[in-house]
């Protein structure tokens, strides 16, 4: 990526305090969000250039492979990504400016109440997710050049399946972006991409301690893109990894706080392709990296979990770098 690309970052129960497991609070307490996957086009929008996949980075850095209780939970994030540098091949500065994307997801989850027991005792679950985006980008010199606010595209996950060990959580998943966000070739006030994308991912919780209060966490997810309506492009795959290394604390029967270290990664992995696309700018491979922090607060009795992350980027290629904020809050019915 030689030059910016401003056409194409437009749309951009509760647990004693002895040993007994801190999961059956994390869980069952409505930790409907952290185990979740979704999925918004903040980052993929419509030209040439490509600068990030559809996953909403660091969304599930903590308690990975946990899946809620079995019933219907409700679950919303308020998601605020900001760049001011766009980063060559090689990680050198090419432009300043800011793109910042806003994103309200509103998620309802399922979650079945017997075991697959073919599928080593795996717990079925499902889920969709509606968005709401706005996303602007200004560049220093030149004011803004592009925006856009409304419905984004819409994230299913079909198919959840979901493994409790003493020791361990684990998830796996297929899900689909549809493009219903607004979309159309050349405009500048796109909030959808264009394209469907189909995703599998993965979530791991590993309990370090017999009590279950220290938890190493991890998620993967690969996005395979297809063509993109009306531009004949078709964006490079995306492989996204989420972790946290994290500790629960008793406060007290009705109140868990949980502390812990966050960071995530994406990189594209193959090349995006189409009309007009260059060899420079279809080998131009996008790498985000960021690490922060993350507290989450469980209040078992009431079944609502809220939380909050921060990450700041560093040494990005071929892509915007910046930091992100998210809040969430989760109840289980």
């Amino acid at each position: 990526m030689r030059h910016p690309p401003p056409r194409l970052t437009k749309a951009a129960e509760e647990m004693p305090a002895d040993r007994r497991s801190v999961r059956r609070d994390i869980a069952a307490s409505s930790s409907t969000w952290v185990g979740l996957v979704v999925a918004v086009v903040a980052f993929a929008s419509p030209g040439r250039a490509q600068v990030r996949g559809v996953y909403p980075l660091g969304m599930n850095a903590t308690n990975s492979g946990v899946t809620p209780g079995a019933g219907f939970s409700y679950a919303n994030a308020l998601l605020f990504y900001s760049r001011d540098q766009l980063r060559g091949p090689n990680g050198e500065v090419l432009a300043t400016g800011r793109q910042s994307v806003l994103m309200d997801l509103n998620t309802l989850v399922w979650v079945g109440d017997s075991e697959i027991w073919l599928l080593g005792g795996a717990v079925p679950s499902a889920s969709a997710t509606v968005p709401v985006a706005n996303n602007s980008l200004t560049a220093t010199g030149r004011g803004e050049l592009s925006g856009g606010e409304g419905l984004a595209d819409s994230y299913y996950q079909p198919l959840i399946l979901a493994w409790r060990k003493p020791r361990a959580d684990v998830r796996a998943v297929y899900g689909f972006l549809a493009p219903t966000g607004r979309f159309s070739a050349g405009a500048n006030d796109n909030v959808g991409s264009g394209y469907w994308t189909s995703t599998v991912s993965g979530g791991e919780t590993f309990y370090l301690t017999e009590n279950k209060a220290t938890a190493l966490s991890a998620f993967q997810m690969y996005e395979f893109h297809t063509e993109q309506e009306g531009t004949g492009i078709h964006p490079g795959d995306t492989f996204n990894l989420d972790y946290s290394l994290t500790q629960t604390f008793a406060l007290h029967e009705a109140l868990r706080l949980q502390l812990g270290l966050v960071g995530y990664n994406q990189w594209q992995t193959t090349d995006k392709t189409g009309p007009n696309v260059t060899p420079t700018e279809a080998s131009a491979h996008y790498v985000v990296n960021a690490l922060g922090f993350a507290c989450n607060v469980v209040l078992p009795v009431w079944k609502v979990n809220t939380g909050f992350k921060y990450f700041k980027e560093f040494a990005n290629r071929s892509t915007f770098q910046g930091y992100s904020l998210q809040f969430t809050v989760a109840v289980k019915f």
